[in-house]
This record gives C-alpha cells, sequence and structure tokens, in this order.
C-alpha cells in the first residue's frame, strides 16, 4: 500500500507521586511493598512520600499527589475528617482509604473516596485496588501518540480515535477527523492504548468504546454510522467491557 515508513510511537509514562497516610509501621510497610511489586510488575513508576499522621500531611499541602492512601484511625485528626479538608484544597486527587473499620469506609463517597482496602493489606487484593484507581486516573489524561508516515511527524490524541485497524502489516488510526496508516503491530497499539476504553472486537479491529452506540447481532456500530463485525470468541469480552465502560466499572 505504499505505507511502508517505521512507525514510532512515543508515550511518555507520567510517573505518579503517591501519599500514604498512615501511623501504624506494619501497615507502612505493607503499602509501600505493594507498591514496589505493583511497580515492578506492571513497569509503572511511582515516588512514595509517608505521613504518619494527617496533620503533618495537611501542612502546606500541595496538589501535586495522584493518588493517596489514608488510614482512618490517625492520631491527632482521623482520617474522615482530613480527608474532608483534603477536599476543600485538592478535588482531584484519587483517595483511596486504608482501614480495618470498614463500617467507617463505607462512608467515603461524602469525600468522594475512589476505594477502601482493608487491613492487613495484602498484595492481591491490592493490586486489584489499585489497577482500577490507576485506571480513573488515566480517563482523565488524555493519552498522545507520535506516530511517523509519510506525511512526518503525526501527533494522535488517544480520545480522537474511533478505532484502529491492520491490513497486512499497515496500521490506521481512523480518527475523528482523518484515516492515519502508518507500518505497525495492532498488539503493541493494544498494549499503549487504556485497555479500559479500547478493546479488539475481532483480529483486525482495536475499538475505542466511547464512539460505540450499539450491537445488532454480530454486528459493532459507531456514532458515525461505521459497522465493525464482532468475531464470536469476542462477542462475550466486548458486551462486559461496553457495560463495564457505560456503568463506570473497573
Amino acid at each position: 500500500m505504499g505505507y511502508n515508513k517505521t512507525q514510532n510511537v512515543q508515550m511518555r509514562k507520567k510517573v505518579k507521586n503517591i501519599a500514604i497516610v498512615e501511623d501504624e509501621a506494619d501497615a507502612k510497610e505493607r503499602i509501600c511493598g505493594c507498591i514496589k511489586q505493583f511497580s515492578e510488575e506492571r513497569g509503572e513508576q511511582f515516588n512514595v512520600t509517608v505521613f504518619g499522621d494527617a496533620v503533618s500531611f495537611l501542612e502546606g499541602y500541595k496538589p501535586d499527589y495522584d493518588v493517596v492512601f489514608m488510614d482512618i484511625m490517625l492520631p491527632g485528626m482521623n482520617g474522615m475528617d482530613a480527608a474532608a479538608k483534603l477536599r476543600k484544597i485538592d478535588a482531584n486527587v484519587a483517595l483511596v482509604f486504608v482501614t480495618n473499620m470498614s463500617q467507617y469506609a463505607v462512608n467515603g463517597y461524602a469525600v468522594d473516596a475512589l476505594d477502601f482496602i482493608i487491613k492487613p493489606v495484602r498484595y492481591p487484593n491490592f493490586a486489584l485496588k489499585f489497577q482500577r484507581v490507576l485506571g480513573k486516573l488515566n480517563e482523565k489524561v488524555d493519552i498522545k501518540l507520535t506516530v511517523v508516515n509519510e506525511e512526518g511527524m503525526v501527533c494522535v490524541s488517544a480520545s480522537s480515535i474511533k478505532y484502529v485497524e491492520v491490513m497486512q502489516h499497515t496500521i490506521i488510526y481512523h480518527t475523528a477527523d482523518r484515516d492515519i496508516p502508518v507500518y505497525g503491530s495492532l498488539k503493541k497499539i493494544e498494549e499503549i492504548l487504556p485497555k479500559r476504553s479500547f478493546i479488539r472486537c475481532n483480529s483486525c479491529y482495536l475499538v475505542n468504546l466511547r464512539y460505540v452506540t450499539a450491537i445488532r447481532g454480530q454486528m459493532l456500530i459507531l456514532s458515525d454510522g461505521t459497522e465493525l463485525k464482532i468475531s464470536t470468541s469476542k462477542r462475550k469480552e466486548l458486551i462486559r467491557a461496553l457495560n463495564n465502560y457505560l456503568g463506570g466499572g473497573a
């Protein structure tokens, strides 16, 4: 097809800043250990700052954190009161309560907490919850892809991509404005784009769920009228992903 230029995909993974507000030494060690293991397994980078109480955490607070793990039973000021003060100065930071008192954690909706983790913190549960939190954060950040083709260097935002198609060794980004062909691998693109938003409907198409309006039989209908065939093996996974996306699940 003449698009034999090497695809150059660039995406800077932002190092995420995490605050842990916890007075118990064992709990601090467990959370830090879980973050370290998650980082090593997933290739994510984190800067972690630990506070022994809520007062020192809030004193001189600047909205530089992406995630806050907050104990509820803290000395001086409890986690719920601290979270209420936090929300007055930072409405966007992802807040996760870490506690052995689940009856209090369920009230976290009042301070817009994303989730809570019950002590003692164990890695499998932590990883599941943390992945959900990071997924929510990634939804707020529009990933930018830089690709190189015959036109030169082209910057593509993930939110503008309706679907990605592969034809032999050519990848075509079907965006809201135009189609951008490049040489590359659909598997590589699948690893980069947000997994909650993008899913394969068959071996040829990686679809952005934000543009899906209906499923009719074995066809996926996009907002511009495009119809993409759903393979039998992908149908159940696709329906589950679409329900999660529309319902705000993880």
